[in-house]
């Protein structure tokens, strides 16, 4: 694996305008659904199995979170702040390479084994999320 600093190529994508936009859309996009007063989405897994699903509790997270409520948002679901912490920092790096027209960071040669292992702590974060959200979630 090489991680380098480089230019965006001619007719390359752009990742830091690509995710930086999205990423500030759809906060804008959350704000003006709670601004109206339409109502929150309700997990189906939980109304059906009476479980916590991967994701329970991360617009509450999200919430709390914006409100810089960090540890309330730790508690709601720590992967999704986990990703919410990881996004607020790609978007400070996104909007500082995107103004400055500065070279980006781009990471190439992934092997197979770092591929499987990549794979192998996502699946293991989700696993650990749940299994947290499943034995505190009559708690919160």
């Amino acid at each position: 694996m090489q991680i380098c600093w480089r230019p965006v190529a001619p007719g390359e994508l752009d990742h830091e305008l690509l995710w930086l936009s999205v990423s500030l859309g759809t906060v804008a996009l959350a704000a003006a659904w709670l601004a109206v007063g339409l109502p929150w989405p309700h997990c189906v897994f939980l109304a059906i199995t009476d479980h916590p699903c991967l994701t329970c509790g991360a617009t509450r997270a999200a919430i709390q979170f914006l409100h810089g409520n960090f540890l309330a948002a730790l508690r709601w679901n720590p992967l999704a702040f986990a990703f919410l912490c990881g996004f607020t920092i790609f978007d400070v790096y996104a909007a500082i390479v995107v103004l400055a027209r500065a070279p980006r960071i781009r990471i190439s040669g992934l092997a197979s084994a770092e591929a499987k292992l990549v794979r192998l702590l996502v699946v293991g974060m989700l696993a650990l999320n749940w299994i947290y959200l499943l034995t505190t979630w009559r708690n919160l």
